[in-house]
This record gives C-alpha cells, sequence and structure tokens, in this order.
C-alpha cells in the first residue's frame, strides 16, 4: 500500500496510477471508495479480488457530469433529475444489461475525473460484509496488504454511502437509501 495526502499536486499522480491500471482508495462526498478505470478489466478484477466482494453484485461507475454520462447511457429528464443529486447511484440499461452511474461533487474527485477523462468504477472502500467508512484509520487497517495506492484526506464528513435508485425498468425501485 502506498499512501498519499489529498492534495492537487498529487493529482498527476493519481491519473497516472489510473492509466496504468492501478486501484485506488479515494475519498468522495460520501465514504471513501475503491476505484479503478472502468475500461481496464484487469483492475476491475482486481477490485473484486481486494474487495472479496461477488461477482454478482456489480460496481457503479463515477462520471463527471450529465454530458459524460449520456455517452453511456441514455437519460431521460428523471434520470438526470437524480443524477443531478451527487449522493445517489442511478441504475440504467446498458446495452443488454444495466449500470450504475453517479456523479460525485467532491472536488478532488472531479479534478481527477476531468483530468482523467474516463469513468472511473467504484465501490465503497471496505471487505465485503464489512461497514462502509469514512474513517482513514479504518481504511489503513483493511488494505494495510494490498497493492493499492490510498489518498488520505482524514477523516471524512460522517456519511453513507450512496442511495442506490433503479430506473432500468421505468420505474422507480429503491435498492437502497
Amino acid at each position: 500500500m502506498e499512501l498519499i495526502k489529498e492534495d492537487k499536486k498529487n493529482i498527476g499522480k493519481v491519473v497516472s496510477a489510473l492509466k496504468n491500471g492501478a486501484v485506488l482508495v479515494l475519498p468522495t462526498d460520501t465514504v471513501y471508495g475503491l476505484v479503478c478505470d472502468a475500461s481496464n478489466k484487469k483492475a476491475v478484477e482486481k477490485i473484486f479480488k481486494i474487495k472479496k466482494r461477488s461477482k454478482l453484485k456489480p460496481l457503479g461507475i463515477f462520471v463527471k457530469d450529465i454530458k459524460s454520462a449520456k455517452k453511456l447511457v441514455a437519460i431521460n429528464k428523471e434520470a438526470e433529475n437524480y443524477l443531478k443529486n451527487n449522493k445517489v447511484t442511478v441504475i440504467l440499461k446498458y446495452k443488454k444489461k444495466t449500470i450504475g452511474i453517479r456523479i460525485p461533487k467532491y472536488k478532488f474527485l472531479n479534478l481527477i475525473l476531468d483530468k482523467f477523462k474516463k469513468p472511473i468504477t467504484q465501490t465503497s472502500a471496505n471487505i465485503s460484509g464489512k461497514p462502509a467508512t469514512v474513517k482513514i484509520k479504518n481504511i489503513l487497517r483493511q488494505f494495510k496488504n494490498a497493492n493499492i495506492l490510498v489518498v488520505d484526506a482524514g477523516d471524512l464528513p460522517k456519511n453513507k454511502p450512496s442511495a442506490i435508485i433503479d430506473l432500468s425498468a421505468g420505474k422507480i425501485k429503491t435498492l437502497r437509501k
């Protein structure tokens, strides 16, 4: 594990790590997140392995804005309204499957998305079955033996993971409040 501070001067290092297939822990507007380049299958596999997560439980993605989301999926007004609420992951139709999309409102993460220019796979930074966390010490303890880059923003404000709303079947289904 490599630990760096949340600092604008480290954005280049984070973007470079993403481009090179690394898995990272980043602070978000909800809880710490485990992230990687969404288009890098090996990196996505690493997240499942590090998190000890079942592949039956899909991962969501961060995009920087509505325009970026529209490059992936068709978005109606209802979906757009939910996506504008930064603490909501919206499940939408993606090709023959579904995909969970979220637009974060966290300056450091948004700067990374702006520079990286691609969607980032994301899930809460915890071992499956353990609670999501806003505490950096919990991150360091859980992932001390993992080959990841951790961006330390200290303890985040107390939050829960994002709500998850499924709009893929044409009606609202709340999967997590």
